[in-house]
């Protein structure tokens, strides 16, 4: 990229303002930011797992080049990784109709969503107790 295609310029009264492109918002992006990184931090809960020396070495490069923790980028990659699985998790129709949309019967899911998420409301439940 050149200077051009990374800067904006605007023309007033015979002067120029160069203007780097992203610094348009000032400081209120930059708080912004702030707000959601320590948002996104607030509910954070230090956890050990272990990975494999090539994954390993692949988290250290991202660190090296985004300049990021490894244990950020580990989460952050947890969590989309959980949201896909959740995302794909199957729908298997049981042979109970729970309700009827617009005509159609919808049968009970008998596939692992159901379980997960009452598993995730008893972990949920016990967290809750003990934090009282």
């Amino acid at each position: 990229m050149d200077y051009k295609e990374n800067h904006k310029i605007n023309y007033k009264e015979n002067q120029s303002v160069v203007t780097p492109i992203g610094c348009r918002n000032g400081f209120s992006k930059l708080l912004s930011e702030w707000e959601q990184r320590s948002a996104d931090q607030a509910d954070l809960v230090p956890t050990d797992i272990g990975v494999h020396k090539t994954d390993h070495i692949k988290l250290m490069a991202l660190s090296k080049i985004y300049h990021l923790p490894i244990d950020e980028l580990a989460g952050s990659l947890l969590q989309q990784a959980l949201e896909r699985l959740e995302a794909e998790m199957p729908y298997i129709p049981g042979s109970k109709v729970i309700r009827v949309e617009e005509g159609d019967e919808i049968y009970e899911d008998i596939g692992p969503t159901p379980r997960y998420l009452a598993a995730q409301k008893l972990v949920r439940e016990e967290h809750n107790r003990k934090n009282k």
